[in-house]
């Protein structure tokens, strides 16, 4: 079984003694790739020393991720985007909308995502896009880019059936599945019935949301078996197709990862 890890933090500093340990595990559970969407200006340096060295395992993403937008995201991209040159970036990300708390910085974020929406259409790269409620605002964003060959992934979705499919109008785009899939009370088998699998990708957002048996504990990329056997249950298809074709559906949307053949 091949797998790939489409969104991980593993650079994060709840990993300092522990990352060369997670990379063997996951690697010993068919993990092939893991893909690294950054947070913020200070997040880069960490997350581009992870790849160096380990080219074809860890690749970095590039993008201010919602939360840690504030009133001088502007000057924060300037500065980000100057160093864009030296990593060797597969995608736009993580960027979106996180209204879930407060609407204290809801301009803001709304103005940086365009900002990173436009940077992904400049330099053809796919976005990885988280969005915490804030579907109908994400939808009016990133409308206006449908015909301009945008790309990328719905981060960690949960939503409706019907939310999956406003989501999935974007032709270019998957929806990222996690750990939550595998909760008791996730509603998320149900709706993934709904959606082809040829539209899903997997991904573990480690050190957050550990699957079933892990809940409440430190996440890693090496469980990502656990989702991929859940998904399989859903669909009724063998773990190992289940993960074969995520594998396919990542490779296509972030194509500088290496080459993908439709199957």
């Amino acid at each position: 079984m091949r797998i790939i890890d489409t969104h991980a933090h593993l650079y994060d500093t709840c990993f300092a003694e522990a990352r060369a340990g997670v990379a063997a595990r996951a690697k010993e559970c068919g993990v092939e790739k893991i893909f690294l969407p950054n947070i913020d200006e200070s997040t880069l340096p960490a997350l581009l020393r992870m790849c160096a060295g380990a080219e074809g395992f860890f690749y970095p993403m590039w993008g201010l991720h919602p939360t840690e937008v504030r009133d001088d995201y502007a000057e924060t991209l300037d500065r980000m985007e100057a160093g864009l040159g030296k990593g060797n970036f597969i995608g736009v990300g993580e960027v979106g909308l996180d209204f879930y708390w407060d609407r204290t910085y809801a301009r803001e974020q709304k103005e940086a995502f365009v900002r990173q929406v436009e940077l992904a259409v400049e330099r053809g790269l796919p976005l990885m896009i988280h969005s915490r409620a804030a579907q109908r605002e994400l939808v009016d964003l990133l409308s206006p880019y449908k015909a301009k060959g945008i790309t990328g992934v719905f981060h960690c979705f949960g939503g409706t059936a019907e939310e999956a499919r406003e989501l999935l109008a974007f032709e270019g785009f998957m929806l990222g599945v996690n750990g939550v899939l595998t909760f008791k009370k996730s509603s998320l088998p149900d709706v993934l019935r709904q959606v082809p699998l040829t539209r899903l990708v997997v991904e573990t957002d480690a050190p957050y949301l550990a699957p079933v048996p892990f809940r409440g504990k430190r996440n890693e990329s090496a469980y990502l078996i656990y989702v991929v056997e859940k998904l399989a249950e859903a669909y009724g298809k063998p773990g190992e197709a289940v993960a074969e074709q995520t594998c396919e559906n990542a490779l296509k949307t972030f194509p500088l990862a290496g080459e993908w053949q439709a199957l």
